[in-house]
């Protein structure tokens, strides 16, 4: 049943995207998140014990919240129970919203809009300042994220539920929200935020690297038009340039990948010696993205099922 749900999770993202965002599970966190951060004591330490109890609290909480609604369901029928908990599902990855949006980038940039293909990634993907990024950057960027966020928004999650269920999504997803929330490092949020940080460090170790392992084997497929052997030698040679311990592994992949070189300014350059970036690296990016989830999703699947199979084992005559 876990490997069906799955199939019918992706695919449900695949076809719909992210549910809309007033009912959106992540649109509940945000408010929840707002309110215990109104609440969060003065102090460093006692900011900081206090963070560490919601980075554990809260992913909990929303779990058997989630539970508890897709058993309700199930209670009825069955099939509400399954359709309930595929939702669910659908609402902890976001691969089709990911790519559209870079589509959107990408296309500004292909008219020469680049005041626009600025806005669209300031508000749709990045947190950093725009407003002066030169197209080059702006695609650079674009990329960048499209190579995280497939790790954290969609690989991660679907190894999470594969691994531990329902629980386990959305865990992850919770952890990883409240990270994009309070996970910086300011007067503010450098005591409250930093168990939820370290939570979400741990909860993407496995995630980030079998993205970029998928990163490297969808460059290696004919067709691709990008490089395996560039993608593993800059995987190695740069995953640890970035302040993440996670996010270097799938950007570095994605910069050899595509043999373009990723820069933030004042942090890190991956690929150094590779070309700058342009808008039809986006659109291979997006390609190479989208073939290394669907691989990802193809062997967690099938995992899922040989799992049953040899939990279940072959039938005896007196099964039969």
């Amino acid at each position: 049943m876990r490997a069906l749900t799955f199939a019918l999770g992706v695919t449900a993202d695949a076809a719909l995207g992210d549910p809309p965002t007033a009912v959106h599970p992540v649109g509940l966190i945000g408010r929840a998140a707002a309110l215990l951060r109104a609440c969060a004591p003065g102090g460093e330490v006692a900011r900081g014990r206090y963070g560490l109890g919601v980075a554990t609290m809260l992913p909990l909480v929303a779990a058997a919240g989630a539970v508890a609604l897709r058993n309700r369901a199930r209670a009825l029928h069955p099939l509400a129970g399954v359709a309930i908990e595929v939702a669910l599902l659908d609402s902890t990855c976001a691969l089709r919203t990911l790519l559209d949006r870079a589509t959107e980038v990408h296309d500004a940039l292909a008219r020469d809009a680049v005041e626009e293909a600025r806005a669209l990634l300031s508000r749709h993907l990045v947190s950093r300042d725009t407003s002066s990024l030169t197209p080059s950057e702006v695609a650079g960027a674009t990329i960048e994220s499209v190579a995280e966020n497939l790790s954290d928004g969609v690989i991660a999650p679907w190894l999470w539920y594969a691994l531990a269920g329902l629980p386990g999504a959305v865990v992850y997803r919770t952890a990883n929200t409240m990270d994009a929330l309070w996970g910086y490092h300011s007067p503010e949020f450098e005591a409250l935020g930093r168990g939820v940080a370290r939570l979400d460090d741990a909860l993407n170790l496995l995630p980030a690297r079998l993205t970029a392992l998928a990163i490297v084997t969808a460059a290696a497929l004919p067709g691709s038009g990008a490089s395996a052997s560039s993608a593993l030698a800059t995987w190695r040679a740069d995953a640890r340039l970035t302040e993440s311990p996670n996010a270097g592994h799938p950007m570095a992949a994605m910069a050899g990948a595509l043999g373009v070189s990723l820069t933030k300014h004042d942090a890190y350059t991956l690929g150094a010696t590779l070309r700058a970036p342009d808008a039809a690296d986006i659109a291979r990016a997006i390609q190479l993205a989208r073939v290394a989830a669907r691989l990802v999703a193809a062997g967690l699947f099938g995992a899922l099922l040989a799992t049953k199979c040899t939990t279940t084992g072959p039938a005896t005559p007196a099964d039969r």
